[in-house]
């Protein structure tokens, strides 16, 4: 992998201080819980094709009495695009070597009244340059006092930066998030960006502000509802949306898509499945 400018330093360095905090919280949680669960961090190495170092990442993982399986994955990876997959990536067909880092992290609750979340925030780097992801929510119980706080934290943080991030990204939301097959959406929506290019301080900022927008908001959301009652039934339909949730980031998630294609880790590709789920 090619040695990286101060772009790519400085926001694979944001990523990794935004997965410690993050992870630090959702420890802290555990704890108030009664629990010493904490993330077990695995190292992995990318090796390109030729042989040559590719980069890499850390898989984070925890397994707890409030999150019954929580991922949050940080990777810097680069080298080159096969032809195939080049062809559809801005900037690729000039040139097909990348590169790219990137928090992705989901989260998969034990009770059934916390909602699952996802959270994904990247820069690549072709011959063009920009920044991607968004945080949605993944009711198995809609809450709408939960929807509600969810989306008006986000709404905050694209205000700060142009009124119209907020509308545009929670439609693309609400057309990226969904099951086509079913008909159905994934979860209650959020918020969806990508290829925000030039004006890298601009949209680095605002990236910086979706990840302390999460990191305010999932937090208060899970302590608010994990100690609630639930049912066997309740449980039923936190499996089985659950098997929504693999059918989605097995078929259409761009994220799944794009470390099968450049050789990512798989295991930490994949964190993002729950531990079970049911499908009736």
């Amino acid at each position: 992998m090619k040695p990286l400018d101060d772009q790519q330093t400085t926001t694979r360095s944001w990523f990794e201080s935004l997965r410690d905090r993050i992870c630090a919280e959702f420890e802290a949680i555990e704890r108030e819980a009664g629990s010493d669960a904490s993330f077990v961090f695995t190292p992995w190495d990318r090796t390109e094709s030729d042989g040559s170092e590719g980069g890499g990442g850390v898989r984070g993982q925890m397994t707890g009495q409030v999150f019954e399986k929580v991922g949050v994955n940080v990777s810097s990876v680069g080298g080159t695009f096969s032809p195939e997959f080049a062809a559809s990536i801005p900037g690729a067909d000039e040139d097909p070597s990348f590169f790219a880092t990137g928090i992705s992290l989901v989260a998969h609750m034990a009770n059934p009244h916390v909602p699952a979340v996802h959270m994904n925030t990247r820069f690549l780097t072709t011959t063009r340059r920009w920044f991607g992801g968004g945080a949605d929510l993944n009711p198995a119980i809609p809450n709408d006092e939960d929807n509600a706080a969810f989306h008006a934290r986000l709404r905050a943080a694209c205000a700060a930066h142009d009124p119209t991030f907020y509308p545009r990204f929670s439609k693309w939301a609400e057309e990226y998030f969904w099951l086509p097959h079913r008909n159905v959406a994934r979860g209650v929506g959020g918020i969806f960006y990508d290829r925000l290019e030039d004006h890298f301080d601009a949209h680095f900022a605002f990236t910086r502000d979706v990840g302390e927008a999460f990191l305010d908001i999932f937090p208060q959301i899970v302590r608010r509802r994990t100690n609630q009652p639930f049912t066997d039934e309740d449980r039923t339909k936190l499996l089985e949306y659950r098997g929504r949730y693999v059918e989605f980031n097995l078929l259409y998630d761009r994220g799944t898509l794009f470390g099968l294609k450049t050789g990512g880790n798989i295991d930490a590709i994949l964190m993002s499945l729950p531990p079970v789920a049911t499908w009736s």
